[in-house]
């Protein structure tokens, strides 16, 4: 199973929009962003779909088309960036249940239900303490 970098590249989306923004441009073009992110323009869009539906970036049409932030990096918790693309929890249970008459098929959900929860409420904990000014602060930090 392969890791998930969604929640990086709405991250690097977000710095990267706010960082262009500081540096005078009105609007950022997905492919702008997928340059950065080194990857397609496509994905950049559906990723900046979803952050626009949880209000944390808005798109202009027409001449200087383009995308551009709602709130300042500053306000804008990883937290934030997470709901707005990976609402489901972190980790599921079964899709079908499993053999009620298996020890383990009748235990299995019960079991890891609070394992789950305890994960999933120390991640939201983590994300919530770090911003994406945090996050820019950091890049912009590393030696080039």
């Amino acid at each position: 199973m392969s890791a998930n970098s969604r929640l990086t590249i709405a991250a690097h989306t977000l710095a990267w929009i706010g960082l262009y923004q500081r540096q005078g441009h009105e609007v950022a073009t997905s492919e702008q962003i997928a340059g950065s992110a080194n990857t397609n323009p496509v994905v950049i869009r559906r990723l900046l779909g979803e952050l626009r539906e949880a209000g944390l970036v808005e798109s202009r049409r027409g001449a200087g088309a383009g995308w551009s932030l709602t709130r300042d990096l500053a306000s804008i918790t990883l937290l934030d960036v997470y709901d707005a693309i990976e609402p489901g929890p972190l980790f599921a249970l079964h899709r079908a249940n499993p053999d009620d008459g298996c020890v383990v098929g009748h235990g299995i959900q019960p079991a890891l239900h609070d394992v789950y929860a305890g994960i999933e409420c120390t991640v939201r904990t983590e994300l919530s303490k770090t911003t994406l000014e945090d996050v820019l602060q950091a890049v912009l930090a590393v030696p080039r």
